[in-house]
Formats: structure tokens, sequence, C-alpha cells
């Protein structure tokens, strides 16, 4: 089991999604806790670790937790803690991402990328029942 917390960062109807060096499928920003970490404190980390920026603490809510098959990782299950919140700052690429770029959630019935199982099969889905 590979335990993660991710944000979910919307804007103008688009998440933003990043995808790893030498990996295919994109996915949320965010990462693993370091011991005695918080989710929030794991959060504004890694974020700031992988986009030069960070969430605004205020405004900070739990989507949901959900498990799916991991992306990068054969045979193992990802669960994660995903948050919604709103950037501090212009995210640009850093740490380990490769790309980012700012998916229509809207258009995600046949999306024009490869998206990571727990995005396309839970994130996405949440995000499109708190929109309606």
């Amino acid at each position: 089991m590979i335990c993660v917390v991710a944000a979910a960062i919307v804007r103008d109807g688009a998440l933003l999604v990043v995808r790893k060096r030498g990996t295919a499928s994109f996915m949320l920003p965010g990462g693993k806790g370091e011991p005695e970490e918080s989710e929030a404190e794991t959060l504004q980390r890694e974020l700031h670790e992988e986009l030069g920026c960070r969430l605004r603490p205020e405004g900070l809510v739990l989507l949901g937790r959900f498990e799916a098959p991991a992306a990068n990782e054969p045979g193992c299950v990802v669960r994660a803690a995903i948050y919604c919140g709103d950037l501090d700052g212009v995210p640009v690429i850093a740490a380990e991402i490769a790309e980012m770029l700012w998916l229509d959630v809207a258009g995600t019935d046949d999306p024009p990328i490869r998206l990571a199982p727990l995005l396309s099969r839970h994130v996405l889905p949440a995000l499109c029942r708190e929109a309606s």
C-alpha cells in the first residue's frame, strides 16, 4: 500500500495535473508524508518541491480518501487523501515533475492524456459531483 496526500486544484473549470519524469500517466501533485508530518504539512512541502508554490491554508477542504491501482508501481495500490484548495503563487515545474497542464474537468469522458487510475476513477467523478 502506497499512502499519499494530493491536491485537487481547480481554476476556471480546469484541474491542475502533473506527470513525473519517467512515467506516462498524469496525476495530482502531492506525495508521501514524512514521519510526524500532518497531511496538510505533507501537502505544503510536496507542492513547494514540485511546483514552487504552496496552498492557501484557508479554504483547504478534504475531497475524500480513495484507493486505486498505482499508476507507476505494477501490482501496488495507492491510498490517497485528496484535498481541494487554491494555490498561493504561480506553479512552475520543479523536482521530479516533467510536465504540468490544466485539464478541463467537464471534458474528462475522453481525456486527451493518460490519467492515473485514482484520478480517472475517483477524483474526477468526485469533482464533478461537487460542481453539480
